[in-house]
């Protein structure tokens, strides 16, 4: 039997390891830590994180999908 993780949806409180503002890409490396992003801070550093990534969970979508509500 196999059994996958599955990583939750980020919410309004998963917060950006760097700013503080509302996370939207959850990085796993390969140790085993996980780091959180806003958009801003993924953009600035996604070149360097992507190669050590052993998972990515980008939820930047939900950006321009909250932008266009309000």
């Amino acid at each position: 039997m196999t059994t996958t993780l599955t990583a939750p949806a980020l919410s309004a409180s998963d917060r950006c390891d760097r700013c503080n503002a509302q996370a939207y890409v959850r990085v796993v490396l390969a140790s085993g830590v996980d780091l959180l992003f806003c958009g801003h801070h993924w953009n600035r550093h996604e070149p360097a994180i992507r190669p050590q990534a052993q998972h990515i969970q980008d939820e930047t979508h939900r950006l321009e999908a909250e932008s266009t509500v309000n």
